[in-house]
C-alpha cells in the first residue's frame, strides 16, 4: 500500500481507503463488517471514513468496535456531520450546536478521544460560513479533532471557506470529500485546479460508480443478487449510472483491463491515482475479497499511453 499526504497537511493517509456508507451497520451484518476492516487494515489500509448519519451512528458503532485494541497513532479515522439526526429544528446543518453535539456523539459512538478529520457533509447556506469554521476550530484546539474537511463543497465554497479561515487565523480545511470516478468526472473543470493551488486534497467516494466500474452489471441482464442494483434500498444509488452509454464505455474499459490482466475495478482505481491531488479512494466493501482486490490498485500504476487510451474511450 502506499501513502499520500492529505492535501497540503503533513498527515499520510493510505490511496485506498475504506468507507462505510450503505454497508456497515446496515447491509452488511456485524462480523462481516468487523472482518473487512481487519482485512483492510492488515493490508495497510490506514485510512477509515464514515459519518454519523450513516445508518443513524450504527456505522459509526461497528468501526468502532472493529477498531477498538488497535493502537490508536496507526490509523486515521474520519467521519463527518450535517444530515439530520432528530426531528429537531436543530438537529441538522452545520450550527455551531449541532457540529459540538455531533462531534461528542461520534466520539462516544467510536470510543476514541478524538478524530483525525471532521468533515462539514455538505454546505450550509443557513448557517453563518464564519460560525461553522470557528466551531471547527474550537474542536482542533480541544483536541478533539485534528484536521477539518468538508464533503461535496463547490469550487467558491471552498475559496471562500480558506480566504475566511487566514482572515480569522483559524485552521484551514485540508481535504474536500466529492464524487469521482471515470463517469463522474465534474471536480476536474474548478474544484481540482483550486485545491491544487490551494493544498486541499481531494478524498474521493464512489472511485467505481456504485458498482458500475466493476463489470458486475451486464448489458440486458438482470442485476446479480445481493448487488446494490438488485436491493431496493440501494438501487436508487446506482440505477442513473446503468446507461446505454455506460455499458458501451464499461465494455471497452474491460478489454483494457484485461489487456493489463487486472480487474476492471483495478483499472478504475488506478485511473482515479493518476490525479496526484487525490489523496484517497474510498473503497465500500461487503466481502474481504473485495477489499483484497480494490487494494491491489495501489500498486498499479498506468502509462501516458494507457491513460491516452482510457480518455478516447470516456470522452
Amino acid at each position: 500500500m502506499k501513502y499520500r499526504r492529505l492535501g497540503r497537511s503533513g498527515v499520510k493517509v493510505s490511496e485506498i481507503s475504506l468507507g462505510s456508507w450503505l454497508t456497515y451497520g446496515g447491509t452488511v451484518g456485524r462480523e462481516t463488517a468487523i472482518s473487512c476492516i481487519h482485512r483492510a487494515y492488515d493490508l495497510g489500509i490506514n485510512f477509515f471514513d464514515t459519518a454519523n448519519v450513516y445508518h443513524r451512528g450504527a456505522a459509526e458503532t461497528i468501526l468502532g468496535e472493529a477498531l477498538k485494541g488497535l493502537p490508536r497513532t496507526s490509523y486515521v479515522l474520519a467521519t463527518k456531520a450535517f444530515w439530520p439526526m432528530g426531528d429537531g429544528p436543530n438537529d441538522r446543518g452545520l450550527s455551531r450546536k449541532h457540529i459540538i453535539e455531533q462531534c461528542n456523539q461520534s466520539l462516544q459512538r467510536l470510543g476514541v478521544e478524538y478524530v483525525d478529520l471532521f468533515q462539514c457533509h455538505r454546505y450550509d447556506p443557513e448557517t453563518p460560513l464564519e460560525e461553522t469554521l470557528r466551531a471547527l476550530d474550537d474542536l482542533i484546539r480541544q483536541g478533539k479533532v485534528l484536521y477539518a474537511g468538508v464533503s461535496e463543497w463547490s469550487a467558491v465554497q471552498i475559496d471562500d471557506a480558506l480566504h475566511l479561515a487566514d482572515k480569522r487565523g483559524f485552521d484551514r480545511i485540508v481535504s474536500n470529500q466529492p464524487q469521482y470516478s471515470m463517469l463522474e468526472r465534474y471536480i476536474e473543470k474548478d474544484i481540482i485546479p483550486l485545491c491544487e493551488r490551494e493544498g486541499v486534497g481531494q478524498i474521493v467516494w464512489s472511485p467505481l460508480a456504485q458498482g458500475m466500474l466493476t463489470g458486475k452489471y451486464k448489458r440486458g441482464q438482470a442485476a446479480p443478487e445481493g448487488s446494490r442494483a438488485a436491493t431496493p434500498t440501494t438501487a436508487q444509488s446506482i440505477s442513473r449510472f446503468l446507461t446505454e452509454e455506460n455499458f458501451s464505455k464499461v465494455e471497452q474499459l474491460q478489454r483494457v483491463a484485461d489487456q493489463h490482466e487486472i480487474t476492471l475495478a483495478q483499472l478504475a482505481l488506478a485511473w482515479i491515482l493518476r490525479q496526484k491531488n487525490v489523496s484517497s479512494a474510498i473503497i465500500g466493501a461487503s466481502r474481504k475479497e473485495q477489499v483484497e482486490e480494490n487494494a491491489k490498485a495501489s500498486e498499479i500504476v498506468l502509462s501516458p499511453a494507457d491513460i491516452e487510451q482510457i480518455e478516447a474511450i470516456l470522452v
